[in-house]
């Protein structure tokens, strides 16, 4: 799974050149045997192409690490798409819990641009399990989760109480203070991981979550670069398996998903009451570059291509491709809303069909 962390890597590097490989994938069988024929089309495709602009002897490193890279691809445990990233010195792969077009992109940067729009669609938020022996942090999009292991998580307490025993005779005024400082430690590490203020389910024993609620302003409320707290998964959980957590994480992240589209098509109505409410994708397209968008909310599955004429106008068009087609004008709008300091609300589809899909709320 991406992180934030991972698209501020790919888009810092620009050495060329860079190669992106992005296609769909499918989680079971038998859809999932046509994967690799696709994989070998599109790597077959980015080497001829290859050859046209650079020498053998400049392409060896790169095509080295690409034959590594599709080698590690693990097919049997696929998502619903893949991309990979190869430069000379570069190469990682990453499995994606949202679909993305199959193409090959050759440039002075890796093609990030889908991912990022993939993200936007779908709902992220974390799963932090406390525990002095092995705090791991979860990385969940939609209904799947991925475990975080980096030089961060999992995360292990070290010293007295934990790798070694407590000093003689120490209370337990004592030992509270040890459990305090290392999830000062966590709490920490994990405003390392996001920008947004993405909900946040923790887990462990309830010693361990009033320690960390204690230290923690970020399961209190809210912050503008901090975690939204959504609920709370009690047990020790130093051994469970994704499996076994999903079904009640998940659980908790559907009433979580809830409120926020009932919260969001609430703001709608009493925007609707002040006129300040625009529903036609073009409006919204203005507006939004204006920067006057509040609160973006649209379909889950709203997707329509459209172009800029010469003279600046926003027309949609039959079918996306082209140069001057922008093969999803939605997910334009987002970016641009969410560049500009709004905030963007995925809902269900035909929520907003007295919308027409599409409905911005705005400042002024």
């Amino acid at each position: 799974m991406i992180t934030h962390q991972d698209l501020k890597q790919l888009q810092s590097l620009t050495k060329v050149p860079a190669l992106s490989i992005l296609l769909p994938t499918h989680r079971t069988s038998p859809d999932n045997k046509q994967d690799p024929i696709l994989v070998k089309n599109l790597v077959s495709e980015a080497t001829k192409r290859l050859d046209k602009e650079f020498t053998s002897r400049q392409l060896e490193p790169l095509l080295k690490q690409l034959e590594t890279l599709v080698s590690e691809i693990d097919y049997p445990h696929t998502l619903d798409g893949l991309a990979l990233y190869v430069s000379h010195d570069f190469a990682k792969l990453y499995y994606l819990p949202f679909p993305v077009p199959a193409r090959v992109v050759i440039d002075q940067t890796f093609a990030t641009r889908d991912l990022v729009y993939g993200r936007h669609r779908e709902h992220r938020y974390w799963v932090l399990l406390l525990s002095q022996a092995s705090t791991r942090l979860l990385a969940g999009t939609g209904e799947t989760l991925e475990e975080v292991n980096d030089e961060n998580f999992p995360m292990q307490m070290t010293g007295p109480g934990a790798t070694t025993p407590l000093p003689y005779e120490t209370d337990s005024s004592y030992r509270d203070d040890r459990y305090r400082r290392f999830f000062q430690q966590v709490n920490s590490a994990l405003t390392l991981y996001e920008n947004d203020s993405l909900p946040l389910i923790v887990g462990g024993v309830e010693r361990q979550i009033s320690f960390f609620q204690e230290v923690s302003q970020n399961t209190q409320a809210m912050s503008p670069r901090g975690y939204a707290y959504a609920g709370t998964l009690r047990g020790n959980f130093d051994r469970a398996t994704i499996h076994e957590l999903t079904p009640q994480v998940w659980s908790i992240m559907q009433s979580v998903q809830e409120a926020q589209q009932a919260e969001a098509l609430q703001a709608l109505d009493d925007a609707m009451g002040t006129q300040s409410v625009v529903s036609t994708i073009g409006e919204v397209w203005r507006l939004a570059h204006e920067g006057r968008g509040k609160l973006l909310l649209v379909e889950k599955n709203y997707h329509v291509p459209a172009i800029l004429t010469e003279d600046g106008r926003f027309e949609l068009v039959d079918q996306p491709g082209g140069t001057d087609v922008m093969d999803d004008a939605v997910d334009e709008i987002i970016e641009v809303v969410l560049a500009k300091g709004g905030k963007v609300a995925i809902v269900d589809d035909e929520v907003l069909s007295i919308y027409q899909r599409i409905a911005l709320i705005f400042r002024y």
